[in-house]
């Protein structure tokens, strides 16, 4: 049997810039989605999906970037966003992607894939808190309209 000399080191870093007092809160879809139309690179040609991490305040611990997608879809991973969630310690998500079409209507998809996300952060109690759809004009937060 062959001897393991050497094996990969797992690193985990979160490294946080802005002071605790110094971080935004989110009170309401109308507070994310503001603050979510100053990360977004783009909202009419390609489709991003976002999270935000939040604090047991609901403050922002800090955003990450899901997936870059084509003009009708971007592909969303689980793992990538409890990795992300854990990493930071967050406590609560609010999701986020365009609709480059500029439709507001939630695709089941889009429902879909916002429980999938909700229930798998029961196990870690961390809350999905909203899943909104931003368009160049526009967004809908599923929590707002009873779909999450």
């Amino acid at each position: 049997m062959k001897r393991i000399n050497r094996i990969s080191e797992i690193q985990v870093s979160y490294h946080p810039i802005i002071k605790k007092e110094d971080r935004i809160s989110i009170r309401s879809s109308e507070d994310a989605e503001k603050y979510l139309r100053n990360i977004f690179p783009d909202l009419e040609h390609i489709e991003y999906f976002y999270i935000l991490c939040l604090n047991r305040a609901n403050q922002i611990l800090g955003y990450h970037q899901i997936s870059k997608g084509g003009i009708s879809g971007s592909v969303v991973d689980l793992k990538v966003i409890f990795q992300i969630a854990v990493k930071t310690n967050s406590s609560a998500l609010i999701v986020a992607h365009n609709h480059p079409s500029g439709n507001l209507t939630p695709s089941d998809n889009d429902i879909r894939i916002s429980q999938k996300i909700k229930e798998a952060g029961k196990l870690l109690e961390i809350t999905l808190l909203d899943s909104l759809i931003l368009t160049q004009d526009s967004y809908v937060s599923l929590a707002d309209t009873n779909a999450l």
